[in-house]
């Protein structure tokens, strides 16, 4: 009989999904492991196999379609000695089951329909978690939408599978005029009132552009952690002119080309095992203490910014460094990073010393502990040892801390510790 192919969940968060591309077409047999589409979400652009075999008999989602819900059907695929008059009188379901592998997946779409008896292909459905007893049954992605919107969302009817509450719920009961107390009373934050800002110009004074799925993703998610997490931000200076002779000297006998950035990698990965204070997570009501230095790096990409991670960095060496980040960037760019490869780590650093930033400061990469800000590499008129005046290259950094984790003594320590191996590159052979 025909069977459904579903729209997977890439993340855990996804709700919906671009499908950018079919690699196959109507009539074309294929058999587990062949990729069949391109689904875009907003981080990443991934490939999708099929986990069956069989003909597909009918394409129902054409590529560059948007928005397309998890577990919708966008295929049907048909068996072996099957044609498309198995097609006629079958309808896919609307929506059906929860969260898809190849991830463990919490946000979902509504259900409008009982499961088909076929397995779906390319979607591995697993039983719905039980709610918490002392926590709304309700989606990570409806909780964070509910905050910014000022919603209760005790007071928001869940229509997921088994009553749970998703950003769609969360969307209607802003529609119908479902508020907070604290939202009432002043004490939550709105949401941007799009025709207010709009009125404020000429129609002909500005084009407005969509703001895509990544931009909606950071406007939230930004809003989040400024409105939610306590900061504080300590800031130092480095002087970098033995680290600029050592990157000088090790790519001038080396094939692998070391950047700045590598050192900064590396003296942070190496500060945190020092001060490992500095490498933890707040979760309500605990600490995460993190055992190995996971350093998101900031990329810019067209239309916004991911953080791939770079794994283990205090294990890694100059040369193995300069190999991954450069991997990360260019598969970051490409929008061809796995979830597993972005989502996660245990600081973050953002460099816009290229840019000729001097100094700045950044918001927390929730629910990590620290973002470290660097700025760009100058000359400078400063006091010697002997009370001269005397120029040298010097770098700013910036650490920003959530407050409600890492005190300032410990953001200070840290600064200490990645001024010690910054400054004595050669320490972090040790």
């Amino acid at each position: 009989m025909p069977t459904p192919i579903l729209m997977p969940a890439l993340s855990p968060t996804m709700e919906s999904g671009k499908l950018s591309a079919w690699l196959v077409k109507e009539g074309d047999t294929v058999v587990s492991g062949d990729v069949m589409c391109e689904i875009e979400t907003d981080k990443a652009t991934m490939e999708v196999e099929c986990v069956d075999e069989g003909v597909i008999g009918k394409i129902l989602v054409e590529a560059g379609t948007e928005d397309v819900l998890v577990n919708a059907a966008i295929a049907i695929l048909l068996e072996e000695g099957e044609d498309a008059s198995a097609l006629e009188g079958y309808t896919p379901p609307a929506i059906a089951g929860v969260a898809s592998a190849p991830a463990v997946v919490e946000e979902v779409a509504p259900a409008a329909a009982e499961m088909p008896k076929a397995a779906p292909v390319a979607v591995a459905l697993a039983a719905p978690k039980a709610a918490s007893k002392s926590a709304h049954f309700s989606s990570p992605l409806a909780r964070r939408v509910a905050g910014l919107e000022g919603i209760d969302i005790s007071l928001v009817t869940g229509t997921g599978p088994n009553g749970r509450i998703i950003k769609r719920d969360v969307l209607d009961a802003v529609k119908n005029g479902v508020t907070s107390p604290k939202a009432a009373a002043g004490f939550t934050s709105k949401s941007v009132d799009a025709v207010a800002v709009k009125a404020l110009y000429a129609d002909d004074s500005y084009e407005e552009v969509a703001a895509d799925g990544m931009r909606k993703v950071i406007a939230a998610r930004m809003t989040e952690t400024a409105r939610d997490v306590p900061h504080i931000f300590l800031t130092i200076d480095c002087e970098i002119d033995a680290l600029l002779s050592a990157r000088k000297g090790l790519n001038a006998s080396g094939d692998v080309k070391i950047s700045v950035n590598d050192f900064v990698i590396k003296a942070a990965a190496m500060a945190l095992m020092k001060v490992p204070e500095a490498n933890a997570s707040w979760t309500g009501d605990s600490i995460l203490m993190h055992k190995h230095a996971d350093i998101s790096m900031a990329v810019a990409i067209e239309g916004g910014l991911i953080t791939p991670i770079v794994t283990k960095a205090e294990l890694k060496g100059l040369a193995e460094l300069s190999v991954n980040t450069k991997d990360l960037a260019t598969r970051a760019r490409d929008r061809k990073l796995q979830p597993s490869e972005y989502q996660g780590g245990t600081f973050s650093i953002s460099n816009m010393g290229m840019m000729g930033i001097k100094q700045f400061t950044s918001i927390i990469n929730s629910p990590q502990g620290a973002i470290l800000s660097i700025g760009g590499g100058e000359k400078r008129v400063v006091v010697g040892d002997n009370g001269e005046f005397v120029a040298k290259t010097m770098m700013t950094v910036t650490i920003a801390c959530d407050h409600r984790v890492i005190d300032g003594s410990i953001g200070a320590s840290f600064l200490a510790a990645f001024k010690g191996f910054i400054e004595q590159p050669v320490s972090m052979l040790l």
